[in-house]
């Protein structure tokens, strides 16, 4: 089937967690844009896009074609000239310090402590609320090495979802955990995306590097659509060109999954 929109996910999968795009994540992405349309997911606030992804690519007509979804799809934005936010779904004041509390038990009770941080640690980012272990302005170098298998964020994950089972919890970028209303998740982002776009789930395709369960991709393969994992932005660079010279030469038959499988 004709694939008519290519989900991405943000940290781990265009950069590197919290840096902007690299030249060439910048020109693919671009390219894409001139033969379908693309959206972008994470849990990062508007802001991150801002600095990550939307200031390294051209401002020209292909931005029409970008949906943007910042904090697990709990806000979309779309370019019409200048970018307008469609929808929010905000936490209430009272919600948001369940969530805060919740998670300074958690972590203790997980037993893991950080020798040093660089600023805030729980950030609200007003639909969402993001745990950051080492802090949001961490070193990259820092932040890769804290988790890289995601053991200790699963154990406050554990603790969070008997803590706080109204609201929904998930792993993302390289230290943090995403918490959210309950059914607010990827699989929330890509319904949206497919009422608002009005493409169905079969002619999507998601990218990210977070599929597994209980990862902040996995909701989205859950919702159905095709999944390609990837290990960091250069592995995503190889699948965009696949998903290019595919389109360009109408391969549309071809699975997309396999192409993951080479990288």
């Amino acid at each position: 089937m004709l694939k008519k929109l290519i989900v991405f996910d943000l940290d781990g999968t265009l950069a590197a967690s919290k840096s902007p795009l690299d030249a060439e994540m910048s020109l693919l992405l671009h390219d894409l844009l001139g033969v379908v349309k693309v959206a972008v997911i994470s849990g990062g606030a508007w802001l991150q896009f801002e600095k990550q992804v939307l200031s390294k690519l051209p401002q020209d007509e292909h931005l029409a074609k970008l949906s943007i979804l910042p904090t697990c799809g709990t806000e979309f934005f779309q370019y019409t000239g200048e970018w307008k936010k469609l929808y929010s779904e905000d936490l209430s004041a009272e919600e948001k310090q369940k969530i805060v509390s919740s998670l300074k038990k958690a972590t203790e009770d997980a037993g893991f402590s950080v020798a040093e941080t660089w600023g805030e640690t729980i950030e609200d980012r007003g639909s969402q609320v993001t745990y950051s272990a080492l802090g949001q302005q961490a070193p990259l170098v820092e932040k890769e090495k804290w988790d890289a298998d995601f053991s200790k964020r699963k154990k406050i994950k554990t603790i969070l979802d008997t803590l706080i089972p109204e609201f929904s919890v998930r792993l993302g970028g390289a230290t943090s955990i995403d918490v959210t209303k309950p059914g607010i998740d990827k699989a929330y982002g890509i319904k949206k995306l497919q009422e608002t776009l009005g493409i169905s789930i079969k002619e999507m395709i998601y990218v990210g590097d977070a599929l597994f369960v209980g990862g902040n991709d996995y909701p989205a393969e859950q919702a159905g659509v095709i999944s390609i994992p990837v290990q960091g932005p250069n592995e995503t660079k190889r699948v965009i060109e696949a998903i290019i010279a595919c389109l360009d030469d109408g391969e549309q038959t071809r699975s997309f999954a396999r192409t993951s499988e080479t990288l």
